[in-house]
């Protein structure tokens, strides 16, 4: 058996990281808050052997939900607040966001929630199998130019590890205002192992019962674009 450490692989999925300058209190955020609620050894760095979660031991046993690139949080808080006994994971490379978030946590005083601060597959990395009961992808970055719908998340890159840790029967929702990032959404994620739940054209044209507008759907429909929400199950 190879006692060998993992090659890390190259990545470049997202753009930038960092935007406008962190005000004071979210950098106190970023210092006080951002640690504790670490999901456990994630990053290269700290898990150069990919050693896998130990979610029951961090989560007390709770079912855990996965939000790819939470954007400013307020879905990932909402989830959080609205289902007690569920604990949500958010990973999102973008550090303002990482500092919006953790201000709405503090606010909402939500206890079930945990945060990575980097790119979502290097927390599929040590995710177990079949451990995440559902998982949202709500406006991801639509990489407009042909040349880079590779480093769309809906490539079976991406979707093969989250349809591996994602339970039978687990829950997968997109939402997007981009056409044609609806068009790979529908071819791609069927291949992974998933069926779409769509009956009619108002299942994906109307948002969730316990959906809350985020500041990109808000922006979507300023702009005149009509977001689209589109469920699917895990085979």
């Amino acid at each position: 058996m190879s006692t060998s450490t993992p090659e890390r692989p190259f990545r470049n999925f997202y753009g930038r990281v960092h935007g406008k300058t962190l005000k004071k209190n979210q950098r106190v955020y970023l210092d006080e808050d951002l640690a504790p609620l670490s999901p456990g050894p994630v990053s290269w760095d700290e898990n150069p052997e990919r050693s896998l979660l130990d979610l029951d031991a961090r989560f007390g046993g709770k079912p855990v939900w996965l939000e790819v690139g939470f954007g400013g949080g307020e879905h990932m808080v909402h989830q959080a607040v609205q289902n007690p006994d569920v604990a949500i994971i958010g990973a999102e490379p973008f550090i303002n966001g990482v500092a919006m978030l953790l201000g709405k946590i503090r606010k909402a005083g939500a206890d079930n929630v945990a945060v990575h601060p980097g790119d979502a597959r290097d927390l599929m990395d040590v995710l177990p199998d079949q451990s995440i009961s559902r998982a949202f992808l709500l406006y991801p970055d639509p990489w407009p130019k042909k040349r880079h719908h590779r480093r769309r998340f809906v490539t079976q890159e991406h979707l093969e590890p989250l349809a591996r840790v994602l339970k039978p029967g687990a829950i997968f929702r997109v939402a997007t205002d981009i056409p044609d990032y609806v068009r790979q959404t529908l071819e791609e994620v069927p291949k992974a192992g998933f069926e779409w739940l769509a009956e009619r054209p108002a299942d994906w044209r109307a948002p969730w019962d316990d959906w809350i507008s985020t500041r990109y759907e808000q922006k979507a429909l300023r702009e005149g674009r009509t977001p689209h929400y589109l469920t699917f199950r895990r085979r």
